[in-house]
């Protein structure tokens, strides 16, 4: 981690691990809700394009995607490595959650309401170089106003998104097995 601490000297792997896990569970939840722009200033464009069209394909067929009583059992860094412009770690985090499908109407269509699924996820973070510090109170860069990234990153007042590409960790790969 070295590498990492000598660009960012603010990294910590707990804080870090915390974060992964709010972003993680954030995007099923945006998957569940169908409101992914709550979540596309956390994940790189090839993310938020693929679950997408996840989310295309269930409207498209009339269908909610549930991930009920979701947590993160365990994040475990995997391995680093830094780049000409980026900083890029490697997570593996077990989930546990309720995996289902119901109609717009609220009926069960099908997965498993009662056992919850665990499964594998291997993400991918990326953070630039030269990142800008933002501070603790991150300002929206069309206004100026306080933004809070946890509550959709989207300014309440002029309603610019917040990117956090230049600023902080974006998620650029998921794959869950």
């Amino acid at each position: 981690m070295n590498e990492i601490l000598k660009n960012d000297p603010e990294f910590t792997e707990s804080k870090f691990k915390t974060y992964v896990d709010n972003v993680f569970i954030q995007l099923h939840m945006a998957v569940v809700t169908k409101e992914l722009e709550n979540i596309k200033h956390f994940v790189s464009d090839e993310v938020y394009n693929k679950y997408q069209k996840i989310v295309d394909d269930l409207s498209g067929r009339h269908l909610i995607q549930m991930y009920d009583e979701i947590n993160v059992a365990q994040t475990d860094i995997l391995g680093y490595r830094v780049t000409d412009t980026d900083m890029i770690i490697e997570v593996n985090l077990i989930s546990r959650y309720l995996d289902y499908l119901m109609d717009e109407d609220g009926n069960y269509v099908s997965g498993d309401t009662d056992v919850r699924s665990e499964r594998n996820n291997h993400l991918i973070f990326t953070k630039k170089i030269n990142y800008k510090e933002s501070g603790a109170v991150r300002k929206c860069p069309g206004c100026g106003a306080s933004i809070d990234v946890n509550a959709g990153g989207k300014c309440a007042y002029c309603g610019t998104i917040y990117n956090l590409e230049d600023k902080d960790w974006l998620l650029t790969s998921i794959e869950t097995r």
